[in-house]
């Protein structure tokens, strides 16, 4: 067989003439919709953008829900440029600033939710790492923690105090830059505290957030701009039948790192939780971190769940495991960018 390189003009073109026979669906992951001073992982859009996307998805395809998409998947129908919009984690934010949007622009959604963080008043974790270190104020110089019989240590330097205006200077900053691009030494704490907090157990992460608060001098009770939803809020939230409510298990962990039986324990009691308090059945589910194998797909099967959401990049085509679907991640761009970005998959 002889295989021909095309050139890298020739592949857009035979790019484009494939978006434009076989366009697909797309599902886009959202996280939140407000304005935060500080989004190291960019979860938040500001209610304005996402006002913007909104507008944008109305002109370029057909918003569905998750499970008008799968039935049409399974019924072998037609799908091309059809849009699912879905929310990861279940802030409270979706209710109060996602659903007037949705409802004013008549676009459903998909709002995935940890069940363990509904009517709690701490924050998530990765959020009360992030209060505890990188908003202003003065920290110790040294911090030391021993986790698992190891002991870290870690000095600030010059970057135990941090003003308001050295915030703002650095609000744009996400964890994903090189180290060298940290603009203090607070953020590189804030990272590798979380490559070890994340595979932690919820006790272990709890116990040492609590040491940090102490060290920090800081309470534990969450702001109110970064809470999850409560059981009422979420039940306001699915009224309507705009948006339905998917599971994302009890904890949010890496489902990949855990024990089958763990997996079980995490995907079935976030099912049955959801159950009981919305009175329906629920058929959606979204792997945090999108943290999987090929386990855990069985596990959601078994479970009677009809469709999983993936963190694969990619558009939905009629070949696609009803259990790993794939998505596309949203920033917060205005609607400009992000009709230019939408376009490049339409």
């Amino acid at each position: 067989m002889i295989l021909y390189q095309l050139s890298n003009k020739a592949q857009h073109t035979v790019g484009q003439l494939i978006n434009k026979i076989f366009p697909g669906a797309l599902i886009l992951m959202y996280h939140r919709v407000n304005e935060t001073n500080s989004d190291p992982w960019s979860l938040c859009v500001t209610p304005k953008h996402f006002a913007e996307h909104l507008e944008v998805l109305r002109q370029y395809g057909y918003p569905l829900h998750l499970q008008q998409l799968t039935k049409r998947l399974k019924d072998r129908q037609y799908i091309n440029r059809s849009i699912v919009v879905t929310f990861d984690d279940g802030y409270a934010d979706n209710f109060y600033h996602a659903k007037p949007l949705l409802e004013k622009y008549d676009i459903p959604a998909t709002v995935f939710v940890t069940t363990g963080g509904i009517d709690q008043k701490r924050e998530f974790w990765w959020d009360e790492l992030e209060r505890l270190l990188l908003q202003p104020g003065t920290l110790p110089d040294l911090l030391q923690l021993n986790i698992n019989g190891t002991t870290y240590q870690w000095k600030l330097r010059e970057a135990t105090h941090y003003s308001e205006a050295d915030l703002q200077r650095d609000r744009h900053w996400q964890s994903d830059r090189k180290p060298k691009q940290a603009p203090t030494l607070r953020y590189n704490l804030y990272r590798s505290l979380y490559k070890i907090l994340q595979f932690l157990s919820v006790n272990e992460r709890s116990k040492l957030l609590d040491e940090l608060a102490i060290w920090a001098n800081a309470g534990l009770v969450g702001r109110s701009t970064h809470r999850s939803l409560s059981n009422e809020e979420m039940l306001a939230l699915e009224s309507g039948g705009l948006i339905e409510i998917g599971a994302h298990t009890v904890t949010h962990p890496f489902l990949s790192q855990l024990p089958i039986v763990s997996q079980q324990d995490e995907i079935q009691q976030s099912k049955d939780y959801l159950e009981k308090i919305l009175g329906h059945p629920i058929g959606s589910f979204s792997y945090p971190h999108g943290s999987y194998t090929t386990e855990t797909t069985s596990i959601i099967q078994e479970a009677g769940f009809t469709c999983a959401c993936s963190s694969i990049v990619g558009k939905v085509q009629q070949h696609n495991n009803f259990f790993l679907l794939p998505r596309v991640v949203v920033k917060d761009w205005d609607g400009e960018t992000f009709a230019h970005w939408l376009s490049r998959f339409f």
